[in-house]
């Protein structure tokens, strides 16, 4: 995860994130963000979550444009589960 889609303290996931390749990965990176303190995240509530989440989709092709990448036109699993993750510390 990028220092500039966080803003408060996320899911702690690890180094999860630098392995997540298929599905099995995906899941993994979820069950750890389950079994993380959410009373310790940005966005601790389910509406807050998904409000973050909605705007970092939102705004994806320029915050991937600021790292010099380009839109996917399929997103990688890597890429889903770094958005989950983010949004957990998103503001």
């Amino acid at each position: 995860m990028t220092d500039q889609w966080q803003s408060g303290r996320s899911a702690d996931v690890g180094e999860l994130l630098d392995r997540v390749g298929d599905h099995r990965d995906l899941a993994r990176v979820l069950e750890v963000m389950r079994a993380d303190h959410l009373h310790e995240w940005e966005n601790q509530t389910l509406e807050r979550y998904l409000g973050a989440l909605a705007a970092i989709v939102g705004s994806l092709d320029g915050l991937l444009a600021n790292r010099g990448e380009d839109l996917p036109e399929q997103p990688s699993w890597a890429l889903v589960a770094e958005l989950l993750v983010a949004a957990s510390g998103y503001e």
